[in-house]
């Protein structure tokens, strides 16, 4: 019923930058709402990246990653973005965007809080 559909994978050299996107009808439940990002690497377990929690905007982002990847949502409601700068072939992965089935004023990155999952998108970072 709640749909996600991530967006703006690719192939970058590593330092290179990405910005993905996870699209949703989600704003129209809830004034603030919550996504995650997670990836996974061939062979990995997921793991999470970063999460908001809109208006109240609490944002969460895993150690790999923080100084490096932005979360932010676009001015039009249900948008999510990841900014990822400064890639390393270690950010290679499959990268997902998540809502949870409760809502909290504070997001984590525990994947088992995240009930709706979108496609994922390719990132891959190689010279």
């Amino acid at each position: 019923q709640l749909r996600l559909v991530e967006s703006g994978g690719g192939v970058v050299q590593p330092g290179g930058s990405l910005r993905l996107s996870c699209a949703s009808s989600i704003a129209s439940l809830d004034s603030s709402y919550i996504i995650g990002w997670f990836r996974q690497a061939p062979g990995k377990e997921r793991e999470g990246v970063a999460c908001i929690v809109t208006n109240v905007d609490n944002i969460n982002y895993s150690d790999s990653v923080k100084g490096r990847f932005t979360i932010s949502e676009d001015t039009a409601k249900g948008t999510i973005h990841l900014q990822m700068n400064s890639l390393k072939p270690q950010d290679t992965g499959i990268y997902y965007c998540a809502a949870p089935v409760q809502w909290s004023r504070i997001c984590d990155l525990q994947s088992g809080h995240y009930g709706y999952w979108g496609q994922g998108t390719q990132v891959t970072v190689s010279s």
